[in-house]
């Protein structure tokens, strides 16, 4: 099958070139190579290559930074998403947009499920996300919408690895204890992806891996195993660490719909373990 995944320099999107060229013809491309922001751009591109699926990774993903450049981050991640949408379109392709747990509200006591009713969350990255959904739906009858959290991978900055850094450095830490996700592994979230790309059956899915944690939480558990027992982290608020951009205090998704496809993702807290593992930071 020829695929095209944008936002191929990005940590899941280089992973699902990686992986997906082991079967498929896969074209990677990044923000830097291809204006998303241009419609004409972006449809020849996409119409030219001919692709049968498009997974579009690209997106601006720092929350801060589109909560101080709101327009460009709609422009970006909206109607980019359009843009590409409108490729597929034309060619009849299927796609597959990876969007986020910021576009629930955050006000829910219980899981978030797949077709619950969203709302973005109060920030200009999660609006975007919220309208490049809206996008896809309405343009493009053979789409997968995956949402997952608090994304970790390899080669890149993520919670993890400024955790550790603060630690070895001696800083002190200050985590918040009132918000509440599910930290997700790329490795899992693209073997998962894989799976769900061949069964063909289309529509919104949550990808995280199992169980829930607070920001507090998810550092304790890393400190725990990479040797950091001793090494206090502060318990503070939402409202004590003042951003740009202020994230859904609670988002926890469940995947119920990829379950019923058979597609399980492990524990998060095994996921971590499994992460430092990898980087050679699992203390045993």
């Amino acid at each position: 099958m020829q695929i095209l995944v944008t936002g191929a320099r990005g940590q899941l999107g280089k992973l699902l070139v990686e992986r997906l060229s082991q079967a498929h013809t896969v074209t990677g491309i990044d923000i830097q190579e291809l204006d998303l922001t241009n419609r004409s751009e972006t449809q020849h591109f996409i119409t030219d290559l001919q692709p049968e699926l498009v997974i579009h990774c690209a997106a601006l993903t720092n929350v801060d930074y589109c909560a101080e450049h709101p327009d460009e981050a709609l422009t970006v991640n909206g109607y980019g998403t359009q843009h590409v949408a409108l490729g597929c379109q034309a060619l009849g392709a299927a796609l597959v947009h990876i969007s986020t747990n910021e576009v629930f509200d955050g006000t829910n006591t219980g899981v978030y499920l797949e077709y619950d009713r969203t709302q973005a969350a109060g920030n200009a990255y999660a609006y975007s996300k919220w309208v490049a959904e809206q996008m896809v739906r309405d343009l493009v009858p053979h789409h997968m919408i995956v949402r997952f959290s608090w994304l970790f991978a390899h080669g890149g900055k993520n919670f993890i690895h400024a955790i550790l850094n603060r630690a070895a450095s001696g800083q002190p830490l200050r985590v918040v204890t009132n918000e509440v996700a599910v930290p997700t592994y790329a490795n899992d979230v693209a073997t998962a992806l894989e799976k769900l790309i061949e069964t063909r059956h289309y529509g919104i899915y949550h990808l995280v891996n199992e169980g829930r944690a607070s920001r507090w939480a998810f550092a304790r558990h890393i400190l725990d195993l990479a040797g950091y027992q001793d090494t206090p982290i502060e318990k503070i608020s939402v409202a004590e660490y003042p951003r740009p951009s202020r994230p859904p205090e609670y988002s926890v998704l469940r995947n119920f719909a990829a379950a019923r496809l058979g597609i399980q993702l492990p524990a998060w807290q095994d996921a971590v373990a499994a992460f430092l593992d990898q980087e050679g930071l699992l203390v045993k």
